[in-house]
């Protein structure tokens, strides 16, 4: 089944790519702009979206260097870009949609036999994608990031809650991509089965609108 989520998360937002690792400012033209870098510049109104760079898995584990946790193979986000103004500078979408296929995600929490669903509440979240390649994910005034985690036990289902005040990621030219690495979730609510802190992981790639690859500049 498919369910809406973040996690982002988590997650999720904004655009990029060069044959270099990092964006690259330019002195003219828009900071997302498809086709190439200082390429056509995107609208606002357009939408984004990215799957998991091919390979990957989006990962929630209970802490940042360990593999106690979820890993999905299947992970989107969708994001419609608000404003897009000259580099160097700071464009900024409402991220509407973060989805991941429960189907696809396993776990070897123990006591855990499967993963239920993950959604992303709260939505939708700003992002802000800067011409040096940080991008910030942020709730609504007075909202917070919050990802509900579906577990299946011998017990029943258990609902784990999460929560975090924004994420960090980086967006990189070399292929597109918008990364997420050990971004830190507390657990508000859920059973002993659920772990206190939750650190996800993810690589969207490529980032495109209207089928075209966007860049950051």
């Amino acid at each position: 089944m498919r369910t809406r989520t973040l996690l982002t998360l988590a997650g999720t937002v904004a655009a990029l790519t060069l044959p270099m690792a990092a964006p690259s400012s330019a002195a003219d033209g828009a900071v997302l702009t498809t086709g190439s870098v200082g390429g056509t510049a995107v609208a606002a109104g357009e939408v984004l979206t990215a799957p998991l760079a091919s390979g990957t898995a989006a990962t929630f584990y209970s802490s940042a260097t360990g593999t106690s946790g979820i890993s999905c193979k299947s992970s989107q986000f969708t994001a419609t870009v608000t404003d897009n103004p000259g580099a160097p500078g700071t464009a900024t979408e409402s991220v509407s949609a973060h989805t991941f296929d429960a189907a696809s995600c396993t776990t070897n929490v123990v006591g855990v036999l499967g993963v239920t669903g993950i959604t992303v509440n709260n939505l939708p979240y700003s992002a802000a994608v800067s011409s040096d390649g940080t991008v910030t994910v942020t709730p609504a005034a007075g909202s917070t990031i919050q990802t509900t985690v579906v577990l299946r036990t011998l017990l029943g289902s258990i609902n784990c809650v999460y929560q975090a005040p924004s994420l960090a990621g980086t967006a990189s030219n070399a292929d597109n991509s918008i990364n997420f690495t050990s971004a830190q979730f507390t657990k508000v609510s859920g059973s002993s089965l659920c772990f206190a802190n939750g650190y996800f992981t993810a690589k969207y790639a490529p980032v495109t609108s209207s089928g075209a690859a966007v860049y950051v500049n």
